[in-house]
């Protein structure tokens, strides 16, 4: 019973999506039954998850599952990401021959396997949340059939993602062979030398190895440089619904996931993975931004966006400190939700028969709804570090705990990056307000998703003014 009760969430969240599979074949194709299940069983494993908020830590099912606070607030802030996509979402895929019954179903099993990720400390449980997601995800770029861009896409994801997945595969297999354990907790006692066994030579080498293969799945799944191919691609390909969920939610995952494999299991052996993730946040940072630059499709200047972001969040990691732990984890989180708010209003524009996915499509937006140009005005100036918004205070975040950890060099990439990027942001806002609308058609949006755009656009503000309620948690989640 202790090791159900630690996974209730999940368990409910499995369960409520199973039964959500089974009714949506009874209901109407134009039927929102689905949307509304679906919101609240998100909304009841929120009030779960967080409940499990500051409890101590509990460790059940043979050490492959935790409760800590780390976990309960990553999947928290994941929820409550999963609840706004939702949101945004219901109407455009209910406009296009996208199967919505689908789509909700699919994001939930994919919300389950985030959740699986972030409370994972075994390798195989890890693995498990994460092909949940992954498989997910690449049945949701392929969800609209009648695209021949959006399979296109899929299938270079799917690729792409199972050679990434293969790699982290063998990675944890040299490992398991070095540490004769795929208990991360056993795994890191080991390495400290505090077990009984200790390790020859050669088997630390072997560790070593298959630090090299974890890193390159991790990289893969987060989008850093040099695996970053799939994620431009991926992101154009896509429905903008499902460009939204890959860019928000699963990043907190894939952070839960480096943190538990690279701090949690092989911290000791930090000296070789700092050197490795210090030269791809630099090299994320540089060339998302750069490239960003030349964009005209938006999804695509977004993707690229992300891959420098990537850089930001791996910055905070690198110095191995608590301080740098909460400072990406401040990051991931802060990046989701603004991000989701960029998303919401390119949802918001599109319309049947009409992609709003090229920087000409957001031409004269001030004058054609000036709510919506200004939640997007929003999130880009916070995305691009300006003051006093969120991304400002997550950016500083990073680069004071790069600085602390004695990468310099690293925070001063970051800083001139930020000055480059600031200038595809900014463009967007020339774009809505200085340009000429090119398209007259009414822009109706109903009244929830105007609240809930609303509210995210909020605390993109509030939270750059007042970043102390999250921040207080990431360093609870170290502490």
């Amino acid at each position: 019973m202790d090791n159900l009760q630690i996974a209730i969430p999940e368990i409910f969240l499995l369960s409520a999506t199973c039964a959500v599979l089974i009714i949506g074949l009874f209901v109407k194709p134009k039927s929102n039954t689905v949307y509304w299940l679906s919101q609240a069983t998100l909304v009841v494993t929120l009030i779960m998850s967080f409940a499990q908020i500051g409890d101590e830590t509990v460790t059940g099912m043979s050490g492959a599952y935790t409760i800590d606070s780390l976990s309960a607030t990553l999947k928290t802030w994941i929820l409550v990401v999963a609840i706004g996509i939702f949101l945004y979402s219901r109407d455009y895929v209910g406009e296009r021959k996208i199967q919505r019954h689908e789509y909700f179903v699919l994001c939930l099993f994919a919300v389950a396997g985030m959740m699986i990720m972030v409370s994972a400390t075994h390798m195989l449980t890890i693995y498990l949340g994460l092909e949940l997601l992954a498989l997910s995800q690449y049945a949701l770029v392929a969800l609209h059939r009648d695209n021949s861009r959006a399979a296109e896409a899929a299938m270079k994801y799917f690729v792409l993602g199972a050679l990434a997945s293969g790699m982290l595969l063998y990675g944890m297999s040299m490992i398991y062979g070095a540490t004769g354990s795929l208990d991360l907790h056993v795994i890191a006692d080991i390495l400290a030398g505090t077990s009984s066994e200790t390790l020859s030579a050669e088997r630390t080498i072997g560790a070593r190895f298959g630090l090299t293969f974890l890193i390159v799945g991790i990289a893969f799944k987060l989008g850093a440089v040099p695996f970053h191919m799939w994620v431009p691609d991926v992101y154009e390909g896509a429905p903008t619904s499902v460009t939204m969920f890959i860019s928000t939610a699963p990043k907190i995952a894939a952070f839960a996931m480096l943190i538990r494999l690279l701090v949690g299991g092989l911290e000791t052996l930090s000296a070789d993975w700092q050197q490795m993730l210090a030269i791809m946040a630099a090299l994320s940072m540089v060339v998302g931004n750069l490239i960003a630059i030349a964009q005209t499709n938006i999804k695509r200047m977004l993707a690229y966006s992300t891959i420098s972001h990537v850089g930001f969040l791996l910055m905070g990691i690198v110095g191995v400190t608590n301080d740098g732990y909460s400072a990406a984890m401040f990051y991931a989180i802060t990046y989701a939700f603004t991000t989701l708010a960029a998303f919401g209003v390119l949802l918001a524009i599109s319309r049947e028969g009409h992609e709003a996915d090229t920087l000409e499509d957001l031409a004269g937006l001030g004058k054609r709804n000036a709510f919506l140009a200004t939640i997007m005005s929003v999130s880009m100036i916070s995305l691009a570090g300006v003051p006093p918004l969120v991304g400002f205070y997550a950016k500083l975040s990073v680069l004071q705990a790069a600085v602390g950890a004695g990468f310099a060099w690293l925070a001063i990439v970051g800083v001139i990056m930020s000055v480059v990027g600031a200038f595809y942001y900014l463009r967007v806002i020339k774009f809505m307000f200085f340009d000429e609308p090119t398209d007259a058609v009414d822009i109706e949006i109903a009244g929830d998703v105007t609240a809930g755009l609303a509210v995210n656009g909020l605390a993109v503000v509030a939270l750059g003014i007042a970043p102390g309620f999250i921040m207080a948690a990431c360093i609870a989640a170290f502490a």
